[in-house]
């Protein structure tokens, strides 16, 4: 098996088995490949189109040669977008964790600084006062703390180093910008997982259904957004014991109103993002935002606790927003 043997096989259309997946991953992620073949490698899995099982064996090398968080005890979630919507939203995702940790739940959340956005979840925990260079030791104690842990991605794993330039220099999409919300060094126990695109949602449900996830959301909303948002259904596929379940869930029979338009989930700068994600943990947030939180926090608590009916989810995710149970979690970081 030579990376010749699989470009060749790339080049011709044909999908990867899972061992030679595994074996040009392994390759890219060892620095083993020129940077002609690594490009062509990422160029044509994408042009192919990446199959789940191709991703989810890049998942498994990734995290094979990630820096291990170990140790935590019982069930936690990461909730998390892939990005890359175009939106330039508030962080819906940083805020929604928050709350779900303030209801007393574990969150584990692994991400980065911004990219393609005013604020990447780094950045908006860093504004809340988070440290960011936490070893594992330190995001154990965190989650001890506070409920709540944040690992950032170049922290964890040191191996894409290998693949930064490469991914500058090609300026396109490739598989990296989906693998990041599925590599989470924690291993967590449950995932909610946002898409920019609605074909996406049942290609990485399936990915998430070979992981080791108890149970697994992927969603995408209404607009065109990698979290779920009042435009309208949200499109999901529920994963639970290896099985992929699609599903629609319309916000609207639950009470809640589309923003009058996309301005007002919107932040220009990072000042903007910061005072949101401030103003809407502090239980201070415009309507339209605090919404688009707790829909997302609902749809996390019905992941978590099954035994809830969707209607007692909202209930207790609209109460949480308003009252700003995130800001305990804030506090005990201090």
């Amino acid at each position: 098996m030579t990376i010749s043997h699989i470009l060749d096989k790339l080049a011709d259309g044909l999908d990867l088995e899972p061992s030679e997946a595994r074996c040009a991953m392994t390759e890219l992620m060892e620095g083993h490949l020129s940077p002609a073949q690594a490009g062509a490698l990422l160029l044509t899995l994408r042009a192919k189109g990446e199959t789940a099982q191709e991703l989810a064996a890049a998942v498994e090398v990734c995290l094979d040669r990630a820096v291990p968080v170990a140790g935590i005890s019982g069930e936690y979630i990461d909730i998390v977008g892939t990005g890359g919507d175009g939106k330039h939203s508030f962080n819906c995702s940083t805020c929604a964790a928050l709350v779900v940790a303030g209801l007393g739940y574990q969150v584990l959340k692994h991400g980065n600084r911004a990219v393609s956005s005013s604020s990447g979840a780094a950045d908006a925990l860093e504004c809340l006062g988070y440290p960011l260079d936490l070893d594992p030791d330190g995001i154990r104690d965190s989650v001890r703390k506070s409920g709540f842990a944040f690992c950032l991605a170049p922290h964890y794993h040191p191996g894409f180093k290998e693949i930064v330039p490469i991914r500058r220099e090609l300026a396109v999409r490739t598989l990296f910008n989906l693998l990041g919300p599925m590599i989470n060094p924690s291993r967590p126990t449950h995932i909610m997982m946002g898409v920019a695109k609605p074909d996406m949602v049942q290609k990485i449900a399936r990915v998430l259904a070979l992981g080791s996830y108890r149970r697994a959301l992927v969603i995408h909303g209404a607009g065109g957004y990698d979290e779920a948002t009042a435009f309208g259904p949200v499109t999901a596929a529920l994963v639970e014991d290896g099985q992929v379940k699609p599903f629609t869930f319309n916000p609207a029979d639950y009470g809640f109103t589309p923003p009058a338009s996309e301005d007002e989930l919107r932040v220009e700068t990072r000042e903007e993002a910061e005072k949101a994600v401030r103003d809407v943990v502090a239980g201070q947030g415009t309507r339209a935002m605090s919404d688009m939180v707790a829909l997302n926090v609902a749809l996390a608590l019905s992941l978590l606790a099954p035994e809830l009916d969707m209607q007692s989810c909202v209930s207790r995710a609209r109460m949480a927003v308003a009252q700003g149970v995130a800001m305990k979690v804030i506090a005990a970081w201090q």
